[in-house]
């Protein structure tokens, strides 16, 4: 049974889709989440969030936030997250 991933920013959800498995950027390190994880709470860096379902790997940035992970899903509250795929490059450089 895979995971439930959601993603969620103060502007709304980014995502919520199953994923055999999650790798977070934490504060101590990265960190793989698989199904039936034991339950854990950690602080999230500025980084990316790799899910990974059916051999397919998709990419969401990240500027900090929290993850909850409990055996069958995982919630990240981020303070912005985006898929990388949709990054606006010249828009990014201009943020920064």
């Amino acid at each position: 049974m895979p995971l439930i991933l959601e993603i969620v920013t103060p502007e709304g959800r980014v995502l919520e889709k199953s994923a055999d498995t999650v790798v977070l950027t934490t504060a101590t390190g990265e960190m793989g989440i698989l199904p039936h994880h034991a339950p854990v709470l950690t602080i999230l860096k500025y980084g990316v969030i790799r899910v990974r379902q059916q051999g397919q790997e998709e990419l969401f940035a990240v500027a900090g936030g929290l993850a909850e992970g409990q055996p069958e899903i995982i919630t990240v509250l981020a303070d912005a997250a985006e898929n990388v795929r949709d990054i606006d490059i010249p828009r990014a450089q201009a943020a920064k």
